[in-house]
């Protein structure tokens, strides 16, 4: 399989330097040079197409990367319902939800690991002077939580923030007064590194971590750092705390929840932490992007941390992104950011091996598998959220995920 690999690589770039000027996004490849079947690969049209009709999701692009190579790509459905009709195009930008969890924040704290401006057993504490420990309610021990604990959901943090009662407090647009509760108020619901509760609370902390080693913002760090070192056109965030930074890029966007006055929310995102609290500008939800950039994105990852001779994590650090933890209890199944088999089994079908899935998904109804064993990425983006806050994916991703591993010849 390894030396397979290497020669559709080599055939792969061959092809591309007799092409002349390419697309800055990924190349598009015929199925079977790639190693799939475009006859197997086809029946996600009608997975994709049963699922619209079931009035599941509006719509949904869908794409499928091999080799660094895009052999699927398609549009289905609709971009919105409210307030008209439109047909979604595989331009059309998704609010990424949790996934900006994996590819904004993750891959921009792991660039500070690996230039040694932080540690992943640092304690939070160091950045965020004051962040209350965890304390053993029998015997009083402190345990602090540290940066890895963060990253793999194993804090104890409580999952999430009630966020009326929060801004009743605090107010909206409070970003420093929002790190200030974590640290002081938030729940430790456990002894860190002994168990998992996703939230959404390790991000944030994650983002202001970031923020005071670098003095930028985290939208702007990962723009900067992540999305134009990989010549990313569709790929930004959209603070709310002034005009949008790219009105072209918000155009194209898909809506997500109708709000109070009968208008969905375009170009903000849904995520109430993210939009109300952080004006946009979040570790925990915030990027928007298009099935193409993220198939650069994915195969960058796949790709050891390169694409295009574009580098955004050195190899091992991507090996150490993916890596469960042998620190934590062996019931904390989560790799740096990212998902396992175990912790998102949904997402990965029936056919792919298990033992090296990563990935994640967002709320709005995106997700990402990344293969490293076969080299494939698995794309699916919809806007389950709109026109209200109902749909499903779950069983759309699963069937996807199937057709795309056994697709592979």
């Amino acid at each position: 399989m390894f030396f397979k690999r290497i020669l559709l690589a080599a055939f792969a770039a061959a092809a591309l330097s007799c092409a002349g000027p390419q697309h800055p996004g990924l190349p598009h490849a015929a199925p079977e040079s790639m190693g799939m079947s475009s006859t197997h690969l086809a029946l996600i049209d009608s997975a994709a197409n049963a699922s619209v009709a079931l009035g599941e999701i509006p719509g949904a692009v869908i794409g499928i990367v091999r080799h660094g190579n895009i052999v699927y790509e398609k549009a289905f459905g609709y971009k919105s319902l409210v307030p008209a009709k439109e047909a979604l195009t595989t331009e059309t930008l998704f609010d990424l939800a949790s996934l900006s969890k994996c590819f904004g924040t993750t891959v921009s704290v792991m660039q500070l690991v690996e230039r040694g401006q932080l540690r992943l057993m640092d304690p939070v504490s160091r950045y965020i002077p004051g962040f209350r420990p965890w304390v053993d309610p029998e015997t009083g021990e402190r345990v602090e939580i540290t940066v890895q604990h963060l990253l793999t959901h194993s804090s104890g943090l409580d999952a999430y923030a009630d966020v009326a009662a929060y801004v009743q407090e605090f107010g909206p647009g409070t970003p420093e007064a929002f790190i200030g509760y974590i640290a002081e108020r938030a729940g430790r619901n456990f002894r860190p590194g002994t168990d998992q509760l996703y939230s959404c609370l390790n991000f944030v902390t994650l983002q202001q971590i970031l923020q005071r080693i670098t003095g930028q913002r985290l939208c702007d760090y990962a723009q900067q750092h992540v999305f134009d070192v990989l010549g990313l056109e569709h790929t930004t965030y959209f603070p709310l705390d002034g005009a949008p930074v790219k009105p072209e890029l918000a155009a194209l966007c898909a809506p997500t929840e109708v709000q109070a006055d009968g208008l969905p929310l375009v170009a903000a995102v849904h995520d109430p932490i993210a939009r109300i609290i952080n004006q946009g500008n979040s570790g925990n939800a915030g990027m928007f992007s298009n099935v193409e950039d993220l198939a650069v994105m994915a195969a960058a990852l796949l790709g050891d941390g390169s694409w295009n001779g574009r580098r955004i994590l050195a190899p091992q650090t991507v090996r150490k992104m993916f890596e469960v933890p042998s620190v934590n209890d062996p019931k904390v199944a989560r790799a740096l950011g990212w998902d396992t088999y175990y912790t998102g089994p949904y997402t990965s079908g029936d056919i792919f091996e298990t033992e090296n899935l990563r990935g994640h998904t967002g709320y709005t109804g995106t997700s990402v598998i990344l293969d490293p064993d076969t080299d494939t990425a698995v794309i699916i983006l919809t806007n389950r959220a709109h026109p209200s806050d109902g749909g499903s994916v779950a069983r759309l991703r699963a069937v996807v995920a199937s057709i795309a591993a056994a697709a592979i010849r």
